[in-house]
């Protein structure tokens, strides 16, 4: 990547001028304003009084100590003491070359081997027992983007889908299955039919003075017990749930390497709860067990009064279980804000068991609203089911694309481009935003064919390799021809710049686990190869070698535009 290239040669020019020159690499960025150059270095002004020196001193000694030759012009020296760099053609047009023939990877290389991890990336986690609603797309699409960022940037991920499906919920519908169930609903639709007894049983646990909630907390505790008869029900309603869950996955195209629920670590809790009591990292009061921490009045309950065990203690069995069988550098956990205080009394208390060389992060993230402002639920106040969210975002969809169709799609072609579009348009609204912001669930805007849409993106995809098509391009034989490539347009320039941004993007993104950062490079690259299209003819360019050279700039945008929405987990289309 460019930006790296440069530096680390800013860093060996630093070296011997400075202690730790490292710490300075991040004040190389690019510059705002194409008029500046491509990269402004803004190194001379804090490093000025550390030197006893002017800053356009020190700007001047830095470039002196710089061999930069190959990459840029000469350097130029600008206001108080910035330093200005404009790439030389030759070395951009070098690099278009070196991704065009990566057929794989468009130019971004693999992390060198010592600095790969070993990462567990935890996220989606439903419930089990009821289906899966508009809360669950924030998790999952987050979580799928990052773990394919995480593998495409040389890293091995394990994937695990740590499933409710032993708490509180089984309880309702167990009571709910004895009590409420309506036999043939149930045989003709057992997660429907389920659901319904679930929200039948969870509104009336809500009802002041009644005891179905003792009932429930009873069936629950006989269910941890081993009790024949709930673990006969549950084992009897756990494949309809998953079965349902796993349509889910499927539109989505997301598996998982792990599916372990709660409970399967159920028989290891009681082993946990012992251990930290007896190394005095957890105490018994009130007859419940916690583990309490120095200037905190919460602490982590881990066993209740009555012996039942808490989420906590099934995470801190999880990440025993994880840390002995996988042995991974960093588990990261993609679950809601609302979770906050709990992950960080479940790292606080994994670093008391001497768990240290881990990395622990909470990838939280906002609420999907309506656009009253309020979380996004049904006129009946449910949350809105995930199926019903996606059939709706593909029948939207579809609408668009016969509206639009001026390429004579079948029915068939039809349908699957509007799965593709609804789909995408889903998962592109959630990860465009800052995750951690609550966001705005609109049909409206999300299916819009402009602005930062997947169906924008898709669209300028489609666009792009509709110019081979017209042009009866032979696109194998076209990558055949990089000696071509020229940059003659400050058009051509721009996009090249941005083509070779792709790998800072995806770094960008992983810094911090936010996969908007791509989606923003994405709309950028769109936008640029837009002015590109309207200011430098491709199929009527003036001579053969300048329409070579263009159209090999279109394929690389095409292949980095599907690269990168795939990276995200959405699915491209190639007429629309």
């Amino acid at each position: 990547m460019i930006l790296d290239i440069l530096k680390d040669r800013f860093i060996l020019a630093l070296t011997g001028l400075i202690d730790n020159p490292e710490s300075y690499s991040d004040l190389i960025r690019p510059s705002q304003d194409a008029k500046f150059g491509d990269f402004q270095a803004n190194l001379a002004m804090p490093l000025a009084k550390k030197l006893s020196k002017q800053p356009r001193e020190v700007a001047a000694e830095i470039v002196a100590r710089l061999k930069i030759d190959d990459l840029c012009q000469p350097p130029e020296i600008a206001g108080p003491g910035f330093i200005n760099l404009r790439l030389r053609n030759e070395f951009l047009v070098d690099l278009l070359r070196k991704a065009i023939d990566d057929e794989n990877r468009l130019g971004v290389t693999v992390i060198e081997p010592s600095k790969r991890k070993t990462y567990l990336v935890d996220y989606s986690g439903p419930n089990v027992a009821k289906p899966m609603h508009v809360g669950h797309v924030r998790s999952t699409v987050i979580g799928n983007a990052i773990t394919r960022m995480l593998q495409f940037w040389g890293h091995h991920v394990i994937t695990d889908n740590h499933l409710g499906d032993w708490g509180t919920q089984f309880g309702m519908i167990i009571y709910g299955y004895r009590n409420f169930l309506d036999r043939e609903s149930y045989q003709k639709n057992p997660v429907e039919e389920l659901s319904r007894v679930y929200r039948v049983v969870r509104q009336k646990t809500d009802e002041p003075d009644n005891e179905i909630a003792a009932a429930v907390l009873a069936e629950t505790a006989k269910l941890h017990a081993g009790n024949a008869d709930n673990l006969k029900l549950w084992n009897e309603v756990l494949p309809y749930s998953m079965d349902e869950i796993n349509r889910i996955y499927q539109r989505f195209h997301i598996s998982f390497d792990y599916t372990l629920g709660e409970s399967f670590y159920h028989n290891m809790l009681g082993n946990i709860v012992d251990d930290l009591l007896k190394r005095g990292i957890a105490r018994e009061t009130d007859g419940a067990v916690g583990v309490f921490f120095d200037g905190e009045e919460v602490p982590m309950l881990i066993r209740k009064k009555d012996g039942a065990f808490l989420y906590g203690t099934t995470d801190l069995a999880t990440i025993c279980y994880r840390m002995e069988t996988f042995k991974p550098d960093a588990i990261l956990y993609v679950v809601d804000f609302r979770q906050s205080l709990h992950f960080e009394h479940l790292f606080k208390t994994v670093r008391l068991m001497g768990i240290e060389n881990i990395e622990l992060t909470h990838i939280k993230f906002g609420t999907v609203l309506s656009e009253d402002g309020k979380p996004f639920k049904t006129r009946s106040g449910d949350t809105v089911g995930l199926n019903g969210l996606l059939n709706e975002a593909e029948k939207r969809a579809l609408e668009i694309v016969q509206s639009n169709d001026k390429l004579g799609l079948s029915q068939s072609e039809q349908l699957e481009t509007a799965r593709r579009i609804g789909i995408g348009a889903i998962v592109y609204a959630d990860l465009s935003q800052n995750r951690e912001s609550d966001y705005v669930f609109s049909y409206d805007k999300m299916l819009a064919m402009n602005g930062n849409t997947a169906t924008y993106m898709q669209y300028a995809f489609a666009r792009v390799r509709s110019i081979f098509v017209k042009g009866n391009i032979d696109i194998k034989e076209l990558r055949t021809k990089t000696e071509k490539l020229m940059l003659t347009e400050p058009a051509e320039r721009a996009l090249a710049l941005e083509l070779l941004r792709f790998g800072e993007a995806i770094e960008l993104a992983l810094r911090d686990y936010r996969p908007n950062f791509l989606t923003a490079y994405l709309f950028e690259l769109a936008n640029r190869y837009s002015v590109f299209f309207e200011q430098c003819p491709v199929l009527k360019a003036a001579n053969d070698d300048l329409k070579i050279s263009r159209l090999l700039l279109c394929d690389l945008t095409a292949r980095i535009l599907q690269k990168g929405l795939e990276l995200l987990g959405i699915e491209t289309v190639e007429k629309m």
